[in-house]
């Protein structure tokens, strides 16, 4: 990192923070706090939905799993499109007709107060875990890459966060996302710029999407029905849609974006506006990890990206590093094979000897895991979350390093600041108003949402201090997600579509399949993404059984 880096890093996200809190001063009611005024145009309302979903987890770890797994991932976003139309047509008419300030109050009216606060309570357990895992993704990675201090650089993330969010509320979220998504973009198109600049002479675009294809890194469409495969066409539209529903429909933190508008037709534009540029979006980013990997195919690489795991292997034994050492000088010669195959030029034959290289380099890949498991069992081997940052800093010219940075961080800050403004608002209107202090002014229930902001700010912090890495950071957010979202989503869906059943039913049925999902999810039995269709078919399946139940045994009481 040289000065003008930080410069860059510093300048662009002061300048976020200040603008925050200037364009938003005198937020002193509640409508201005936590819907914004209901000023918000259609496209700020887009970009804003755009930038909670779109973390750091999205710009670390999405062009990581390109570069391993290849463009297969852009699947898991395939029932955004149909999630959009159906929350236009169904929960934004409902939810702007009542004026809510929050999803939840709608579950009132419609069954009880306990499962309100029930489902409420769901969406501040998954999102307040979120919140932290949002803080820690970008900080666990930055630390290991720059050896900064990960509980400064935590701390830090969180309280650049708190200082506008609390000052703004939701306003200060929407223009702070309109900046931050401007740094984001500008920051992926250029990256992918000076990638495609870097590759040797002769190599194309359209060269280095053959060379892609040909390591089966293009394969953007699976068919099969295969369970053990997260990603497929099927689990996409199916598990993604509900898991998409849940998301934008019944998650406070995206809700509150599309309650800010000035219409129910705004808030319906700005979803449809994130649903046509969303999967471009992924896929692109997507695209910037594959040409990583290509320019990787005439540069070295090391077996594994994470610091943290050279600096295991320097500090063990001489047999230790001996025995990596010759998987390195393997793994060197494989790149050099590679290399001289891709210049000779892509035949059928030369592929089949490309492909099987790549499958010898990922066993020296496996290989290296263990041995760095048996230096250090606390460093994370799996590198996805390490191969971009890693391009950023070996190759990107000074300034440009800084303000990928910011990308990072920006990313970061922009989806924290939408979970700690939706944590508090839904903390202060479902728990607070409704269960504590049920009438009191304005000015109070704004100053206790600024206060319940700083509470979940400082948990969010906490979160980030103990965490652990996953599989990979993008996977953990949307377990965790689909681990409660189907649930939620069941819940209003009752509430929309199933006019018999009542609160008792409700309440007593999302409390037997959250247990339920929380099972199927320890022993493994589904990929993640098909607990969202389970969470919400069970929940529905339950309460219509109980909801006859306790029917019948009303009308034997009655007689």
């Amino acid at each position: 990192m040289q000065l003008l880096d930080w410069g860059v890093l510093s300048a662009t996200l002061l300048f976020i923070v200040l603008y925050g809190v200037w364009k938003t001063r005198g937020s002193n009611n509640v409508d201005d706090y936590i819907k914004g005024g209901n000023e918000t145009k259609w496209w700020t309302i887009g970009l804003s939905v755009m930038a909670t979903q779109a973390s750091a987890i999205t710009f670390l770890s999405t062009p990581g799993q390109a570069f391993h797994s290849g463009m297969g991932f852009v699947q898991f976003y395939f029932g955004l499109p149909i999630a959009m139309v159906i929350i236009c047509l169904v929960f934004i008419p409902i939810y702007h007709k009542l004026k809510v300030y929050t999803a939840y109050e709608y579950l009132e009216g419609r069954f009880d107060q306990k499962t309100r606060t029930l489902t409420a309570i769901l969406f501040l357990i998954q999102r307040g875990l979120a919140a932290g895992i949002t803080i820690f993704a970008p900080a666990i990675i930055l630390s290991a890459v720059l050896g900064w201090n990960l509980i400064t650089l935590n701390i830090v993330i969180g309280v650049l966060v708190i200082i506008y969010t609390v000052s703004g509320g939701t306003k200060a979220v929407s223009v702070t996302q309109k900046q931050q998504m401007a740094v984001i973009f500008a920051g992926m198109f250029i990256a992918f710029y000076l990638i495609l600049q870097y590759l040797p002479d002769g190599i194309t675009f359209s060269k280095a999407l053959e060379i892609a294809g040909a390591s089966n890194k293009m394969k953007v469409l699976d068919f099969s029905w295969d369970l053990n495969n997260r990603y497929t066409v099927w689990t996409g539209i199916l598990g993604g849609t509900f898991l998409m529903l849940s998301y934008f429909g019944t998650d406070q933190s995206q809700v509150q974006r599309y309650l800010s508008g000035k219409s129910a037709r705004e808030s319906q534009l700005g979803l449809i506006f994130n649903g046509l540029l969303k999967v471009p979006m992924q896929f692109f980013i997507l695209l910037v990890g594959v040409m990583v990997f290509v320019f990787y195919q005439f540069n070295a690489s090391p077996l594994n990206f994470n610091p943290k795991a050279g600096e295991a292997i320097a500090n063990s034994n001489q047999e230790t590093i001996a025995e990596y050492v010759k998987l390195e000088e393997k793994h060197r010669f494989i790149e050099e094979r590679k290399k001289a195959l891709i210049y000779e030029g892509l035949t059928d034959e030369n592929v089949t000897k490309l492909q099987q290289f790549n499958e010898e380099d990922k066993e020296l890949k496996e290989q290296a895991k263990a041995i760095i498991i048996k230096a250090d069992d606390q460093v994370e081997t799996n590198d996805k979350d390490y191969v971009f940052i890693h391009f950023i800093l070996n190759n990107l010219p000074k300034g440009l390093i800084g303000l990928l940075l910011a990308v990072i961080l920006s990313a970061a800050m922009s989806s924290t600041a939408s979970e700690l403004n939706a944590l508090a608002s839904t903390t202060a209107i479902d728990l607070y108003k409704r269960n504590v202090i049920k009438e009191h002014s304005e000015a109070h229930y704004v100053k206790m949402s600024k206060w319940f902001t700083l509470g979940w700010g400082v948990l969010a912090i906490l979160v980030a201090c103990v965490a652990n890495l996953f599989d990979n950071l993008i996977q953990l957010v949307n377990i965790i997600g689909s681990i409660f979202y189907g649930n939620v989503l069941g819940i209003f869906l009752l509430a929309f579509f199933f006019k018999f059943i009542r609160g008792n039913a409700v309440f007593i049925a999302a409390i037997i399949t959250q247990l339920l999902i929380i099972y199927v999810w320890y022993v493994d039995w589904l990929p993640y993404l098909w607990l969202n269709a389970l969470g919400c078919g069970l929940v529905i399946a339950i309460a219509c059984i109980l909801q006859v139940v306790i029917r019948d045994n009303q009308s034997e009481t009655n007689s």
